[in-house]
Parts: structure tokens; C-alpha cells; sequence
């Protein structure tokens, strides 16, 4: 038996009776009323009211927002609290009378506390007679309010974090004296600021339900699956029950133990018909409605609101999309000066996040890699992926991947949370070694130089000392690099020629008189970087393409060239208003020019070609009127295989090929009846089909005369010897006016456009490398032996021999 100790206990008594006292009169006077020195300073005591306590809207769901048949559709949420705030008229008069009733009763008549309760609670407490009732609404406003101010703590440290939001937690919500007096203080001013009604709406607006789930409108949803306007009498109840303990009586469990005594429903149901009484008793409801709603049994409709990008991934195959769109926002100043800002943003500020991605143009890609890139496949971890972007902006358009999206820590087979399209920072990819589509850069510095597409070049160099190349960015030197084609091919050829047919003992004849350094800064200008986000390699094998690269970052460079050669990085994240009708205004992507509008055309004048005649793509040209160019790329054993396909208001990149590991795909068997070298034929024939379709191009960027050339008189073809894996006859070097012929309309070499960059060191997701040392982020083995075809090695280190073309 606890002994009072009544000289204490009675001062005790005296002093909260005149806090008390003081408390009531404050709250039942109104601040114009209040006259004299020290009442009026007690009254600005009592009405100095924090900013974070304004009626407001608290935290809410952001929703992130794609284009759908020429609408806006929601794909995904992101919240800490799941909360729709809504208008008093958006409430159901039901809900509002039943938190009255139960909560408290005088509501309409108290100063922002129930004088009544709060008189006894002291008296209680001071006699120490336990914890007393007493919060009026407007103090369970304050004290929901305080408590999401701690849950908005943050900072670097997760273990500092929790143990200050203990703290805070204690002090706006433990038993202490000085807690109660400042929640009632806080209580009053609030009182005195706002109507009941505005009150009463953010009260509601704020209430925890259990779980993430706060407010009338997330609690009508989830539990019942309506909005908060249009909950029955016994779903009012049923909500306002919760909110007495949100953690023992929500309705999401009902298999689970309350406090370990009875069924979560059961419980529930005891509250909800004592809620239900309490309307009956103020006269809210008839008896005839208490008689009926207490014998309703409760029958939740749980209705999920997906926190993340689930949804996308489930609805529109836009997971990987959606995760980009996270990591744009999370890395961008304009959200929040620093990391944990940026997340308490896109989590509790309840944006409209609207975004470039088209679902249509979406659906339509996942349906083209789908139908030849399988989930997974045995024997080969195979990977595919597909990426359009607009030319121009930046803007995201579509992108999916072969596997499925999730965030697991222990994903099932065919799913991950690794973004095949784009990079480590974004994507947690290390990118993949790109083959011949890295040679425009070569081609692009080859014009910028005063070269032209014209001019011939040998093909008949296979071994290339280091020695016969410039770097001006770093030494190189060690064994010769060795380069093969797929086939026999003429002596020397036009430039254009070998860009078409990409043969690679041309391109390394070509790199031999520019400075590798400079096309290196070229790849750059356009904004390409190693996945891992290092500049590119600049060693003689970088311009078969060594460089593990991101399909968007790939993208982004023949966009470029497609806009006159002015690069955008990609950006998904159009523009993005506030639940409170403000803007944030995303960083916009950086287009900066890389190479000059003559060299873009003229560039994408020779990739023209690709597309048709004997072009490395021909067989996925669809065959309509739009103006397009194309670039393969393939690195050895068909490991790697690409294609970059663009008009002036698209570029489209595919990549399928080893996610992990070095299994040749050249004739390893993929959907309808393609390998894995000729799948990517088939997603970019529908690609275009589609996109030429939808988003069309105009007339491409007028190539510069003098940078075609003018061509050498003809001369007959002599075939290469020492080309790996040659069959067929020898092709023939037909007399060619580039000047004056389309792109593709010459006879060019012939080649098998399948097969370039090293075979060894390939770069895995993840920056992963196999096949011996790696070289200097190329991801090339160092010091190989020299089978044609072989890995390309770094300056500096003793050179693998390189790949044939593709």
C-alpha cells in the first residue's frame, strides 16, 4: 500500500490548483478581454504558439506521376506517414461526431481544453492517484503534432538519430508535469487562433491508425477501401476505436493476439460499440441505429497503398524507371540541402512528382525485349535491356529490363534490384563493355581533325605496336595490340565504308593519326563515363570498346549526335509541385555541345548506312520514311551485343548479352528462334517500328560537304590476310562516291558484324571482373595471350589482342 505524504501531497495539492486555476481562466477568457499588466502578459504567455503547431497540412503520400493514352496516371508512393489530408467537408459527419463523443464530449464549448477533465487530472495527479483522462481534442492535436516532430528527426547517424527521438518522445509525450502544462499552454493558443472546425479537421488529418497509416482519408482507404466523406456509421465508429490504440485494435492483423489476450477484432469491436454508445448517449444516433450498428460485425476491406515502386513494377513493368526516379530526386539539391533532407521531402511532403515516362511507348518495350530475352535462362546469366531517350531534353522516355524489379535483400530467380540501364550510381550497375558502337567517337575525332569519310584507310595492320599511337592524356606502351576481322575484307577502304560494315583493323589505322587522347575527350563532350562514373580509357583497345558503359549513358551520346551535337544528360523528372500548390523545380539536365553541328551530321550522315544495304543493322531497318541512323556494337564470342538506333526525336538503345560471366552467345539460342547476337535485330525493329510510329523525326542534321570528301578514283579490292575466323570470299572495295551516293548504297566490305571488343576482363554488373588482371578501368584483361579476338589491354600493361568487328 503506497503511504501519501500529506504535507507534501497537499502543497502539492495547492500549487497545480493555482497552475490550474490559472490554466481555466486563461482558456474561458478571451484574448480582447484580457486587461491589466500581468493578465495581459500571462494571456501573450498563453498565445505565443509555435509555427509548426498551425492548423497545416502535416506529412503526407508523395505520388509519382507517368503519361498514359494523353493522361497523367499515378505508377507509385513514397511515404513515411500513409496520409491523404483532406477539407472538413471531405470528413463524414459520422466520423467527426464519433471522435467528439468519445473523445470529447465539451468540445465545442472549452477554451482548447476540457476544463472539467483537466481540473480533475491535476487534482488526481497531485494526490497521486494515477494518470488520469483529460486531453481534449485540441491537446491530442498538440500532442500528435510534437510526436511528428521527433519522427522527423534525422541525421548520419542511425543509433545518435533513435536515441534523439527517444528523447523528444519523452518529452512531448511522457507523464511529466512540465510536458502537461506546456501541451495545455499549447493547447489554449491553438484554441484561440483556430475554429473548432479547423480544429477538428486537422485533428483528423493527423491521427495515427495503425501501422504508417495516419488521417481519416488513408484510414477510410485501407480498412474500407472508400474515402473518408463516405464512411458509414459503423466505419466512423470503427476508425475512431482504432485511434484509441492504434497498435492493439487496428483491423489489418485479425489472426494476431491484442496485448496477448484476445483475437485483434474482438477487441476492436468492444471499443468501436463503446464509441458507438457515446454518440447514442449525446444523442448523435437513435437507439434503433445503436441496436443495428452494435450487432454489424467488422469487415474490413484492406486496400494496400504500395510504399515504393512495387506498384509500378507490378502495374507498367516501370520498376527500375521509378527507382531512377527516386535516385534523380534523393541526389538533387533542389529537394533538401542535404541526403536525409532530401528523403524527409519525397517522404512526408507529399509531392506530385510528374515524370517524362511515356507507358505506352513502356509497355511496348517490355513487350520487345520480353518476346526475345527471357527472365532467365539456363546455363548463361543473360541479361537484356532497353532505353529510349529524347534528343534534345533528356527526357527519359521508356525503360525496362528482362528481369523482374524488387528490393529484396534475397530476390528470387529473374529478379533484382540492379538497373541494367543505367549506372552504378543510379542503377548499382557496372556497366558493360560497349564494342563497335564506341567507335563514333573515333569517327567523330576523325572529323573534327580535317579528316574525311572519303579518305582510305589500310585494314591490313593486325599487330599495332604501342608505340605507333599518341596519348597526350597518359603514357601507354607494352605488347602490340592485336586486332582480326570476322572476315576476309579489302586492303584499304573509305572511311565511310568501314563505319558501315565497322571493320576494326580500319578504325585502329584511323586512331593511329588522331591523339587517343582526343577521343577520349570527345566520348566525354558527349557525356560518356565508365559506369562507375571514371572517365573513359584512352588506351589503343578503348576504341573497340573496352569501356564498361550504361545503356543510358550511351543513349545520351547518340542523342547528341542526333541533335547537332549537343548532348542532354538524362533526366526522368519533369516537374514537381507540393501538397501545398508550391513548385520545386528539379535541377534541369545539363546539355552542354560536344562536337560541332558539321561533325554531328556528317556523323550521323555515315551512320545512315548501317541501317541499309549491307549495314551491320539492316535487318532491323522496318522500312518506312522516317530519317535514322544506327551503330552495332559486339565484343567477342557475341558476349556483349548492342544496338543504338536514333531520329531527331528519339534514340533508342538495346543491350543483351552476359550480366556475369563470358559464355559466347553467338549461337546460344534466345526466343523465336534468334541467338543472342541476333535477338537485339528483333527489340530494335520493333522499337522502331513503333517509335517511328509515335514520335516520327525530322530530316536528320545536314552533313558538311567538305567533311564527305571527295572520293579516290576506284581501284581494285585486294583481300587482308591474317583475319581470324575468315570464310567466304573476299569483298570487294567497288568504286564509291560518298559525296553524291546515300550512305549504304556503296559495296562495302563485307564482315561479320557481330564480333568486337575483348573477350577477357569483360566488366559484370556491379564493376565485377574476370578473365585475368584488370586493366585500368577498362575492364580489359592485362597481359593476355593473344588469340585473335582476345581482350584488349591497357597501355602500360602487356596488350591482350583485341576483338574482331561488330
Amino acid at each position: 500500500m503506497r503511504v501519501v505524504r500529506w504535507p507534501g501531497a497537499f502543497l502539492m495539492f495547492i500549487v497545480m490548483s493555482v497552475l490550474a486555476g490559472l490554466l481555466v481562466a486563461v482558456a474561458l477568457t478571451p484574448a480582447v478581454a484580457v486587461t491589466g499588466e500581468g493578465a495581459s502578459g500571462a494571456a501573450e504567455f498563453f498565445e505565443d504558439l509555435p509555427s509548426y503547431l498551425d492548423i497545416q497540412t502535416p506529412q503526407q503520400v508523395s505520388t509519382v506521376y507517368a503519361e498514359q493514352g494523353g493522361k497523367e496516371v499515378p505508377i507509385a508512393s513514397f511515404y513515411a506517414e500513409n496520409r491523404v489530408n483532406v477539407t472538413s467537408d471531405q470528413i463524414a459527419t459520422t466520423l467527426k461526431q464519433a471522435a467528439i463523443d468519445t473523445e470529447d464530449p465539451r468540445f465545442h464549448d472549452e477554451g482548447g481544453i476540457d476544463v472539467v477533465g483537466t481540473l480533475r487530472a491535476t487534482i488526481a495527479d497531485a494526490l497521486h492517484k494515477g494518470v488520469q483522462g483529460g486531453s481534449s481534442i485540441t491537446q491530442q492535436y498538440v500532442k500528435n503534432v510534437l510526436v511528428q516532430q521527433c519522427e522527423q528527426l534525422n541525421g548520419k547517424d542511425a543509433s545518435a538519430t533513435a536515441k534523439k527521438v527517444a528523447a523528444c518522445y519523452d518529452k512531448v509525450a511522457g507523464q511529466s508535469k512540465a510536458r502537461k502544462l506546456q501541451e495545455i499552454r499549447y493547447a489554449i493558443a491553438v484554441d484561440k487562433k483556430y475554429t473548432k472546425n479547423q480544429v477538428l479537421t486537422g485533428y483528423l488529418n493527423i491521427v495515427g491508425l495503425g501501422g504508417r497509416v495516419y488521417g481519416a482519408e488513408a484510414g477510410a482507404e485501407y480498412y474500407f477501401g472508400v474515402h473518408a466523406k463516405d464512411l458509414s456509421l459503423v466505419q466512423s465508429a470503427t476508425l475512431v476505436a482504432i485511434l484509441n490504440n492504434p497498435q492493439n485494435l487496428r483491423i489489418d492483423q485479425p489472426g494476431e493476439k491484442a496485448n496477448g489476450s484476445a483475437n485483434g477484432y474482438a477487441l476492436t469491436k468492444v471499443r468501436r460499440d463503446y464509441v458507438l454508445r457515446r454518440m447514442h448517449a449525446h444523442g448523435a444516433i437513435t437507439q434503433a441505429q445503436l441496436t443495428k450498428a452494435v450487432a454489424t460485425p467488422i469487415t474490413p476491406k484492406i486496400t494496400e497503398t504500395a510504399n515504393g515502386c512495387s506498384t509500378a513494377a507490378a502495374k507498367y513493368d516501370a520498376g527500375y524507371f521509378c527507382d531512377m526516379v527516386r535516385s534523380q530526386l534523393l541526389a538533387d539539391p533542389a529537394f533538401g540541402k542535404t541526403a536525409s533532407d532530401r528523403i524527409a521531402t519525397l517522404d512526408t511532403k507529399g509531392l506530385s512528382i510528374h515524370t517524362s515516362l511515356d507507358l505506352d511507348l513502356q509497355g511496348t518495350a517490355q513487350t520487345a525485349l520480353s518476346s526475345y530475352v527471357p527472365t532467365t535462362m539456363a546455363g548463361v546469366d543473360a541479361g537484356g535491356a532497353n532505353v529510349t531517350v529524347e534528343p534534345g531534353t533528356g527526357r527519359v522516355l521508356s525503360m525496362v529490363q528482362n528481369t523482374d524489379y524488387t528490393q529484396s535483400d534475397a530476390p528470387t530467380a529473374g529478379a533484382t534490384a540492379v538497373n541494367y540501364n543505367a549506372d552504378q550510381a543510379v542503377g548499382s550497375s557496372g556497366g558493360f563493355p560497349t564494342g563497335s558502337t564506341y567507335k563514333v567517337f573515333t569517327l567523330a575525332d576523325w572529323l573534327a581533325n580535317g579528316h574525311t569519310l572519303s579518305q582510305s584507310v589500310t585494314t591490313t595492320e593486325h599487330s599495332f605496336p604501342q608505340a605507333e599511337f599518341t596519348n597526350s592524356c597518359s603514357a601507354i606502351g607494352g605488347a602490340p595490340w592485336q586486332v582480326a576481322n570476322a572476315e576476309l575484307v579489302p586492303a584499304s577502304m573509305t572511311v565511310l565504308a568501314a563505319t558501315v560494315e565497322s571493320i576494326n583493323t580500319a578504325f585502329g589505322a584511323m586512331a593511329k593519326q588522331l591523339d587517343l587522347c582526343g577521343i577520349q575527350k570527345t566520348a566525354e563532350g558527349m557525356g560518356i563515363h565508365q559506369a562507375d562514373g571514371s572517365a573513359p580509357d584512352s588506351n589503343p583497345s578503348s576504341v573497340l570498346g573496352t569501356n564498361p558503359l550504361a545503356p543510358i549513358d550511351l543513349a545520351e551520346a547518340y542523342a547528341g549526335f542526333a541533335n547537332g551535337g549537343i548532348a542532354c544528360t538524362p533526366t526522368t523528372i519533369d516537374s514537381v509541385t507540393t501538397a501545398s500548390g508550391g513548385t520545386i523545380h528539379p535541377t534541369p539536365a545539363t546539355c552542354d555541345r560536344g562536337v560541332s553541328a558539321a561533325v554531328a551530321g556528317t556523323v550521323d550522315y555515315a551512320l545512315q548506312g548501317v541501317l541499309s544495304g549491307s549495314g551491320t543493322a539492316a535487318s532491323a531497318n522496318p522500312g518506312d520514311a522516317v530519317p535514322k541512323f544506327a551503330k552495332t556494337g559486339t565484343t567477342d564470342g557475341d558476349e556483349q551485343n548492342w544496338l543504338i538506333t536514333s531520329s531527331t526525336k528519339y534514340t533508342n538503345a538495346t543491350w543483351i548479352g552476359n550480366v556475369q560471366g563470358h559464355v559466347r552467345l553467338a549461337n546460344w539460342p534466345f526466343l523465336q528462334g534468334t541467338t543472342g547476337y541476333s535477338a537485339k535485330f528483333g527489340v530494335g525493329k520493333q522499337m522502331m517500328t513503333y517509335l517511328d510510329g509515335a514520335y516520327g523525326g525530322d530530316a536528320l542534321p545536314a552533313p558538311d560537304p567538305a567533311m564527305i570528301g571527295t572520293p579516290a578514283k576506284a581501284k581494285t579490292a585486294t583481300p587482308s590476310t591474317g583475319s581470324a575466323g575468315s570464310t567466304g570470299s573476299a569483298a570487294q572495295q567497288a568504286t564509291q562516291t560518298p559525296g553524291t551516293l546515300a550512305p549504304g548504297t556503296q559495296t562495302p566490305a563485307t564482315s561479320d558484324p557481330g564480333q568486337q571488343a575483348p573477350a577477357a576482363g569483360g566488366t559484370a554488373v556491379g564493376g565485377a571482373t574476370a578473365g585475368g588482371a584488370a586493366a585500368p578501368g577498362g575492364g580489359a584483361a592485362a597481359g593476355g595471350a593473344a588469340a585473335a579476338g582476345g581482350g584488349a589491354a591497357a597501355g602500360g600493361a602487356g596488350a591482350a589482342p583485341a576483338p574482331p568487328a561488330g
